[in-house]
């Protein structure tokens, strides 16, 4: 009987040193996984996605048949969240959360956007979830990528390329997005506060090619209250030039270049004697 209580103890130790050596144990991942929160404008793009790595392997039209739904990556298929309706390829894409296949082939891609975000694989695949599909040219690359990448490139305030690239294959779509009203309405309920953003108001009709008389008024008022700041001065010389104002220009770089040596800021001392010599 003691025999058995011994050998029955000693199994039992057994088991929950295995146990805790294996709770132990941590391995990385087979393919990574990589978030990315990209801004648009005034407003967010986040992507998840998983990251497989060539290993030496064929991967279009071998690992990755050609002409057959691709989950786009590893394990989970990617998932890209909009907090605003956007323009994919002239296609409008209410806010929300959409899962990413494509369907690869040698001359032409098809990039489907799935109302159905949570899939693992593509082996549950439904043509009838689909909430966009459109097509897109392959593009070869000189130098292969060994880790699946999916990257935001060209982004301005208004549109961002998505780019999807492994082995020597690169593939990619436009997003854009119009925040105009919405950024207008903004700088006009701002200016009814206490804090008016005269600043960054001249900026953005400045940049947007919008009423550039009420920018370069927008410019001289931020400058009553920033008297000792170059920047403001560089960006007050800029908007009076197109403005066509060349002497208030001129003296706004002017100024802006002296408090700039004084302060030793070599940058602004150098920016606006850029803006000098454009109006000279």
């Amino acid at each position: 009987m003691r025999k058995t209580l011994l050998s029955i103890a000693t199994v039992a130790l057994l088991l929950v040193g295995t146990e805790m050596s294996q709770a132990q144990v941590k391995l990385p991942p087979a393919s990574s996984t990589s978030t990315i929160t990209q801004g648009l404008g005034i407003k967010n793009i986040s992507l998840s996605y998983q990251r497989p790595n060539m290993n030496g392997r064929k991967i279009f039209g071998a690992l990755v048949p050609y002409n057959e739904v691709w989950r786009t990556g590893a394990n989970n298929i990617p998932s890209i969240t909009f907090e605003e309706e956007v323009s994919i390829e002239g296609n409008a894409v209410p806010a929300g959360t959409y899962g990413i296949f494509t369907i690869p082939a040698q001359n032409e891609w098809t990039v489907i956007l799935s109302k159905n975000p949570k899939q693992w694989g593509s082996y549950q695949y439904k043509q009838e979830e689909d909430f966009l599909r459109f097509k897109v040219k392959p593009q070869s690359i000189a130098n292969p990528v060994e880790t699946f990448t999916i990257s935001f490139e060209d982004v301005t305030p208004k549109s961002t390329h998505v780019s999807l690239a492994w082995e020597k294959t690169k593939v990619g779509f436009t997003i854009k997005t119009d925040q105009s009203k919405e950024i207008l309405a903004s700088i006009d309920q701002a200016m009814q506060g206490e804090r008016k953003p005269y600043f960054q108001a001249a900026q953005y009709y400045f940049t947007n090619n919008l009423d550039i008389k009420k920018a370069a008024e927008w410019a001289k008022l931020a400058d009553e209250g920033n008297t000792g700041a170059p920047h403001i001065k560089y960006w007050k010389s800029r908007i009076l030039a197109k403005a066509g104002d060349k002497a208030g220009a001129r003296k706004a770089a002017e100024e802006g270049i002296e408090m700039a040596t004084k302060s030793n800021n070599t940058e602004y001392v150098k920016l606006n004697t850029d803006a000098l010599n454009a109006v000279k």
